[in-house]
Parts: structure tokens; C-alpha cells; sequence
């Protein structure tokens, strides 16, 4: 048989597997953030809450933005707003991880596989796993940070209804092409940094932590390679990513949720940094773990049904664990 007719032969994830392991991790993604979604919206809200740049601007004068903790925050959405609007941005949600998720599992992968090395017994230094975790987090940030900028400002639009402001978008697509008008390309990526940070630091927490517990458990338990095993590593994921990500995901949410003058520039803070230190100076060092709590409860399950997921869907389609 022939090289080429014998390539043809070869089942799909043999021929293509990056393009393979690339769709099967987004459409993991894409359940995850759905079972999901009413939990980051919650946080999302929650952040955005009692911001101190805002009071000294004066933007809402006059106005006193009452706190709730995440269980009331999202019964007050449902009375005020309706059931349904849990799932407001829930779309550009969807295309945010179809290309986060699957260009920061290929890009991990190639980094722990290929570049950094890991050993035939499977172990994978822990310096090199964060090294890689952070890279691909970041990598994969950065070509997803456009959806997540609309993500987040259509989150913001129920209570700007509430507020008796007008709704700036009309859908998804509206929303890329009013911002793409007003701010040109770089628009779309405003808050691109924070974001970037975010991500490293939440992959080191995720790709990193599941990585190494999970081959950790397989290498010195007897445990073996199975649902138990990627729930165990998952649930560690997950409380570890909250920890790491949530100073930097309040950052990045009030960056690109921050009015912007006639230029795309914001009006309350220069950069992430002037963000931060606002923040910590305006509302205290904790005001940084807002939405800790809805961040952690809605990282813990994404990361178990998506882990859980990815990896049936894997031993399905042939791929080997990740």
C-alpha cells in the first residue's frame, strides 16, 4: 500500500491530532460552560459591585449599589431580570472556549510533549508543567480575549436595563461590530493583558495541578487511570485556579467593563496595574477575592465536567489520556 493511501486508511485522530485533540477539548468546553454558565455570570456581577473608581467619578451619583452575597445576587437576577438571563452572554461564552480551551489543551500538550520533555514513565517535572501550564493558558488567551470582552460587557447589560441606562448591544454580532467601529481592531482585544495574566495564572492552577496530580496518583497510588482519578485531580484544579485567578479576573472584568471616552480609552483606570492598586487602596487587599466564592463553586464543577468529558470523549475517539 501506498504512503498516502495508507495515511488515508488511518482513523481521523491518527491523521489530524491536533485538529482532533483541538475539537474534542472544545467541545468539552462548550458542555462545561453551559452546565456552568449562571455561576460566572453571578461572579461577573458580584465584581463589578462597589467600585471604588466609580464613586470617585461620580458615574452614578446618587445611586447606592446594594451588596448580595452570590445566593442572593443571582435570586435578585431571577426576580429582577428573569430565569433566562443566567444565560445572558452564554454565546460569546461559547466561542470564547471553543478557542480557549482547544488551543491551550493542543498548545499544553505540545509544550509538555514535544518542547519541555517528559520523561517515558510519564512523570513531568512540576517546574516544567507550570512553565507549560502558564504558557498555554496565556497563548490561548490571547487569540480568545475578543469573545470574552463581548462576553463580559453583555453580562453587564441586564443590570444597565435595571439602572435605566440603554442597551449598548443588540446580539452578539452587533456587539463585535460596535466595538470593532469604535475602537478599530485594537478594541477588540482591550484588557488583553489582564486577561493574558488571568489565564497563566488560572492554568497553572488547572492544566498544571491536573497534570501533575493527576500522574502523581497513577504513579505512586493504586489508583489507575479512571473517572476517580480525573475527579480527584480535577477538584484540586479547580480550587487551586480559584485561588490563583480570581485578583487577576476582578482586575480584567472592571477593565472591560469601564466606560470609554470617544478614542476606545478608558475612563477610570490607564492599565491593569493602575486597576489593581485602585482596587486595593479604594476597597481593601480583599476586595480583590470578590466573587470568590461563585468563581470557586463554578471552577470546581467546570473543571470536573469538563476533565471528565475531555477524557471520556479521548478514550472514545482512541486518544490516549491526556
Amino acid at each position: 500500500m501506498l504512503p498516502a493511501e495508507e495515511e488515508k486508511s488511518l482513523p481521523l485522530p491518527e491523521r489530524w491530532p491536533r485538529a482532533s485533540k483541538f475539537t474534542l477539548s472544545a467541545c468539552a468546553a462548550a458542555v462545561a460552560e453551559l452546565v456552568t454558565f449562571p455561576l460566572d455570570l453571578t461572579k461577573t456581577r458580584l465584581q463589578v459591585q462597589g467600585e471604588a473608581a466609580i464613586r470617585r467619578s461620580g458615574t452614578v451619583a446618587g445611586q447606592v449599589v446594594p451588596y448580595r452575597g452570590m445566593l442572593r445576587t443571582a435570586v435578585g437576577i431571577v426576580q429582577e431580570e428573569g430565569l433566562l438571563k443566567l444565560w445572558q452572554g452564554a454565546t460569546p461564552a461559547l466561542y470564547r472556549h471553543i478557542v480557549y480551551s482547544g488551543v491551550r489543551i493542543v498548545a499544553y500538550e505540545h509544550l509538555r510533549d514535544s518542547v519541555l520533555g517528559r520523561a517515558e514513565d510519564g512523570s513531568f517535572p512540576f517546574w516544567k508543567a507550570v512553565v507549560g501550564g502558564m504558557s498555554a493558558g496565556a497563548i490561548g488567551q490571547f487569540f480568545a480575549s475578543p469573545t470574552d470582552l463581548v462576553k463580559v460587557q453583555m453580562q453587564m447589560e441586564g443590570k444597565r436595563k435595571l439602572e435605566g441606562k440603554p442597551l449598548r448591544f443588540q446580539g452578539v454580532h452587533h456587539a463585535f461590530m460596535k466595538i470593532l467601529s469604535e475602537g478599530g481592531i485594537r478594541g477588540l482585544w482591550v484588557g488583553w493583558v489582564p486577561n493574558v495574566q488571568r489565564a497563566a495564572l488560572v492554568n497553572m492552577g488547572d492544566l498544571t495541578t491536573y497534570d501533575s496530580v493527576k500522574h502523581f496518583l497513577l504513579l505512586n497510588t493504586p489508583l489507575v487511570d479512571n473517572s476517580v482519578t480525573h475527579s480527584v485531580a480535577s477538584a484540586c484544579s479547580g480550587l487551586v485556579a480559584a485561588v490563583l485567578g480570581t485578583p487577576a479576573d476582578v482586575v480584567k472584568t472592571r477593565i472591560m467593563n469601564q466606560p470609554r471616552g470617544n478614542h476606545g480609552r478608558g475612563l477610570l483606570y490607564k492599565s491593569s496595574m493602575d486597576c489593581l492598586i485602585q482596587t486595593v487602596q479604594g476597597e481593601g487587599f480583599m476586595s480583590l477575592y470578590k466573587g470568590f466564592m461563585p468563581t470557586w463553586m463554578r471552577m470546581a464543577p467546570w473543571s470536573l465536567v469538563f476533565w471528565l468529558t475531555y477524557e471520556q470523549i479521548r478514550r472514545i475517539c482512541g486518544i490516549s489520556s491526556f
